[in-house]
């Protein structure tokens, strides 16, 4: 089978960082789903993982974590799905990755494709999707049955991939008051698009630019750019009570002494840490896709895909990799179709 895999980690503009490939055609054993994948979209972690580094892989190692495809063939044990079901998904970051023609993925980590978007749309979704929900409804508590509502929550990156889907589910599920950080026209255009009621710019004082809309606290901030550089700011706008989740690594370990006098909290955001660790409620995410692909179909919720850089192969990955190492994407970037 095609895939794209790398053996030295090496910088994106090198075509030897990303390579077409082929790979032998996996099995599905257990509760494996084996997925015919029709697209796929990069994510940061993409980028981090096949930064440059020390180290060769052979066979090479296949990355990738979203994408959208139709069920292939299943193992003795699913019971979730069938051959033949659209599905989408973000994977594990401990087995080989969503770049290939077929992957094998737990059911339990995996969602029904919405039936409103094409596999391109649907592919932008599932690791932001998890990310986001596990966040706010999950670490930081938030309410799904509107106890939370009107409560305010600021969410720094607003336009990233994260950000995009974290405002959809703030206001349409949670009602929240949203505070969106963007710094660009486009980006701050975006994040009022998708309901954000504020758009404040992380490039000057976020307390002042609060402030000035008669908000100086919020209930919940949600960072998803730059932990170390925003911490400040964030224990200082942080109401008492309220919380703080990242989902970004610090360089420095994190100051909590500023959040002692307001007992408010700080929680970690990794949505591989329930495959990681095959904990006992894998399977939320599971219901959780599903409820985002509920959302979609409803109406609620729309895709972020924001381009469709071409084909599935090494050459428009590698283009992928390079715009979402800029910092500059808006939404998310996709591929679809094998070469």
């Amino acid at each position: 089978m095609k895939a794209i895999g790398l053996s030295k980690y090496l910088p994106i503009a090198d075509d030897a960082s990303l390579v077409d490939i082929e790979l032998p055609r996996p099995e599905a054993q257990g509760h494996d789903l084996l997925v015919a994948v029709r697209a796929i979209s990069v994510n940061p972690v993409d980028t981090k993982v096949r930064a440059p580094k020390e180290g060769t892989e052979d066979p090479p190692r296949v990355l990738g974590w979203d994408a959208a495809g139709v069920v292939e063939a299943v193992g003795a044990d699913v019971t979730l799905f069938a051959p033949g079901d659209e599905v989408f998904y973000a994977g594990s970051i401990t087995r080989p990755g969503t770049n290939s023609e077929l992957h094998l993925v737990d059911e339990r980590i995996v969602g029904r494709k919405p039936r409103t978007l094409n596999f391109a749309e649907a592919a932008a979704l599932p690791l932001t999707s998890i990310t986001a929900w596990e966040a706010l409804f999950d670490r930081m508590r938030v309410s799904r049955d509107g106890a939370s509502a009107g409560k305010s929550l600021l969410v720094l990156g607003g336009a990233g991939g994260v950000g995009s889907i974290a405002i959809q589910l703030a206001k349409q599920v949670a009602r929240l008051n949203v505070i969106a950080t963007a710094s660009r026209d486009e980006s701050r255009a975006w994040c009022l698009e998708l309901g954000a009621d504020h758009v404040v710019n992380h490039r000057e004082s976020i307390p002042a630019q609060l402030a000035d809309l008669g908000m100086p606290q919020v209930d919940y901030a949600l960072c998803l750019n730059n932990t170390d550089g925003h911490w400040k700011a964030m224990a200082e706008v942080v109401a008492p009570q309220g919380h703080i989740c990242s989902i970004v690594e610090t360089a420095e370990p994190v100051d909590l002494e500023p959040l002692m006098a307001k007992s408010a909290s700080f929680s970690w955001e990794l949505m591989f840490t329930r495959s990681m660790f095959g904990t006992p409620d894998m399977i939320e995410q599971h219901h959780l896709l599903n409820e985002v692909s509920r959302l979609v179909d409803a109406g609620e919720v729309r895709t972020t895909s924001a381009e469709v850089v071409g084909t599935i192969d090494a050459a428009n990955l590698r283009k992928a990799h390079a715009q979402v190492e800029t910092g500059r994407t808006i939404g998310k970037v996709v591929l679809e179709n094998w070469s």
